[in-house]
């Protein structure tokens, strides 16, 4: 069952992982109920009447009437695309149930999107997602454009070159602050802090994803977990044998402005940190079924002393994590509330080549709080400001080292 549920897409996004590393009242698929009406549309899309998809109890008249008088009485007809209007609905349909996870991909946008999500980027290396419908930078990747530039997760994007994101759906930024190595995109942000919006310019770049940092301080091991990738889970564990391997008493697991990644990783991880057979999340369909993810070993840090930094970076598969982590031990979270990404996307391949992420299920921690509500409170919280960026310094993982050392 995991190897099924790992193929489901569960970023911010998500949030998306793209260079950025970074659709009205609709008619639904009833739509196809009036295409013989307009033989020009069938004859664009090849396809048959699908009038049985139709829900009966859902008058669509009142779209026909629209599309009528557009077709009659719009000044430029030479500028109407029937394709594009009938893109456009179904657009607005998806959008009108306020999850800015669930989303319809047109042909062009599918193709994009299952080209990025399986090769290599040029961008500025920073993911993006939806917060309050603000596009809102969810994490800059460690050592891209984006962090060399100053920005910063919850950092909320006014403007991208000169395009105001106002109801701009987060494939849509992605789209616009993409681009080729070398090139500059311009984005307007406001920071909390900030007494007005400030334009931070940034040189596209190739970008690679970290996974893991790791540093023996003293006997306390420090491993930076910056995404769960495939290779996550061997690189952290190559990191934590080098740990014990160093006499390493205590640890620190920083999970900042990692944007999360597969569900089948982040519990491949929780597995070395937690007893055999716990509860590691659960997944809430709409239907009311559950499905509990357990670990399964080998459970072999399950007693090591350790503390996890989290803050409005952390994402996902990092909120998987860090909630297992202290619901089932009682594992300390420090540094900042994380962003809330606590569901689960299934892209489903439509006709025409078009496609759908729709929201199936919600994410709960073990002791049933779901993530997605507002993201995980840490247990202590400390806020690093523009000066302790500026000085390079880190008072949360100060803090941590403090609370790591007082367990041995």
């Amino acid at each position: 069952m995991q190897s099924d549920k790992s193929k489901k897409i569960i970023k911010i996004i998500s949030v998306l992982i793209f260079a950025v590393f970074l659709l009205s009242l609709s008619f639904g698929i009833g739509v196809w109920v009036g295409w013989k009406k307009i033989p020009s549309v069938e004859k664009i899309f090849s396809v048959s009447n699908k009038e049985l998809s139709k829900p009966k109890e859902v008058d669509f008249s009142l779209f026909w009437d629209v599309w009528k008088d557009v077709e009659d009485s719009y000044v430029d007809k030479n500028r109407i695309n029937r394709e594009d209007m009938v893109y456009g609905a179904i657009s607005g349909m998806v959008k009108s149930l306020g999850d800015p996870y669930t989303v319809f991909l047109d042909p062009k946008e599918a193709k994009k999107f299952k080209d990025d999500v399986s090769g290599s980027f040029e961008g500025i290396g920073a993911e993006i997602g939806l917060r309050k419908n603000i596009i809102t930078v969810i994490s800059p990747l460690k050592d891209t454009p984006a962090e060399k530039a100053g920005l910063r997760a919850g950092d909320k994007i006014l403007k991208i070159g000169d395009v105001i994101t106002i109801d701009m759906s987060v494939e849509e930024a992605v789209s616009l602050i993409r681009g080729p190595k070398g090139t500059e995109v311009i984005l307007t942000i406001t920071r909390d802090g900030f007494e007005k919006a400030r334009e931070i310019r940034i040189i596209r770049g190739t970008i690679k994803i970290p996974i893991v940092e790791f540093e023996m301080k003293g006997s306390v091991a420090y491993v930076a977990l910056y995404h769960f990738t495939a290779n996550s889970s061997l690189e952290l564990k190559n990191a934590l044998r080098n740990a014990l391997n160093d006499g390493a008493k205590g640890m620190i697991l920083d999970l900042r402005n990692n944007p999360g990644g597969y569900l089948d990783v982040s519990i491949d991880i929780a597995s070395i940190f937690l007893p055999i057979g716990e509860t590691v999340v659960i997944e809430d369909f709409g239907n009311g079924k559950r499905d509990e993810y357990k670990s399964y070993g080998p459970g072999v840090l399950k007693d090591f002393p350790m503390v996890v930094l989290i803050n409005e970076g952390s994402a996902s598969a990092s909120e998987i994590l860090a909630g297992a982590l202290r619901d089932v031990r009682g594992v300390q979270l420090i540094g900042q509330k994380t962003f809330g990404k606590g569901s689960v996307q299934e892209l489903k391949d439509l006709d025409l080549g078009a496609s759908l992420k729709v929201t199936i299920a919600k994410w709960l921690t073990p002791g049933g709080y779901s993530i997605s509500e507002g993201g995980l409170k840490p247990d202590i919280e400390i806020e690093m400001t523009d000066e302790d960026f500026d000085e390079k310094r880190d008072p949360q993982l100060d803090k941590a080292m403090e609370i790591v050392k007082n367990m041995n």
